[in-house]
């Protein structure tokens, strides 16, 4: 089992990667907001443990952005925030379990393994039909990983969250503000444009595949099939 273990306390990080560590599991960490969602399409975890209190971005708004990619690895968030209210908006944001700091430690492998099955449940009863495909193009929502015609592309991590996100709804436009967000996630200083470069060379990269990437002025990029 891989975990990802996003964490910014260098205590905490090290007790947990050990106490998991020991228990065969490989684990990955990351203590920093702005960077998480990147480690997070890297790494491929079966499992996420979120902090919610990170530099950079919140866990919240990491979460958001990861379920908003269709990111959908079982996360458990581990946090001092401990009110109903953070319970409640943690679970509506996409969070599958929630845990109050201080724990047990067996409680937390114990809720860690219980996600870790049902995601193989979930998984050994899914089939081809439930990740379509749009002229061979498909995205991997449990890894982020784009495929043509069942071969992984070879694709920057913004060029996959672009065509992630458009394969959502093929021949349906998306507005560039969403796209952007959705590129740059919790990026403040990012230029107007620069989504359009990011499109660019998608387009260069799809223009060997049916589909086509298509600007439409004033509403955004839609794929479609090409002629």
């Amino acid at each position: 089992m891989k975990l990802l273990l996003i964490e910014d306390n260098v205590a905490m990080q090290t007790t947990l990667q050990r106490s998991f560590s020991r228990l065969g599991m490989q684990v990955v960490v990351c203590g920093d907001g702005t960077r998480a969602l990147d480690r997070w399409r890297a790494s491929v975890p079966d499992v996420v443990l979120l902090d919610l209190s990170l530099p950079g971005q919140d866990g919240l708004a990491v979460l958001a952005a990861a379920r908003a990619e269709g990111l959908d690895t079982p996360v458990l968030i581990v946090t001092a925030r401990g009110t109903v209210g953070d319970r409640v908006l943690g679970l509506n944001t996409g969070a599958d379990d929630y845990l109050a700091k201080p724990f047990d430690l067996d409680e937390l492998e114990a809720r860690v393994r219980a996600l870790s099955r049902r995601r193989l449940g979930n998984a050994s009863s899914s089939t081809a039909a439930d990740k379509p495909m749009f002229c061979g193009l498909r995205a991997d929502p449990a890894n982020g990983v784009c495929y043509l015609q069942g071969q992984a592309m070879d694709l920057s991590s913004r060029e996959a969250a672009l065509l992630r996100a458009l394969l959502v709804r093929p021949g349906h436009a998306t507005a560039k503000e969403k796209l952007s967000g959705l590129v740059f996630p919790g990026e403040s200083d990012v230029m107007p444009d620069a989504i359009e470069v990011v499109a660019y060379r998608l387009r260069k990269k799809l223009a060997a595949t049916p589909a086509r990437l298509v600007t439409l002025r004033g509403l955004g990029y839609l794929l479609r099939e090409g002629d």
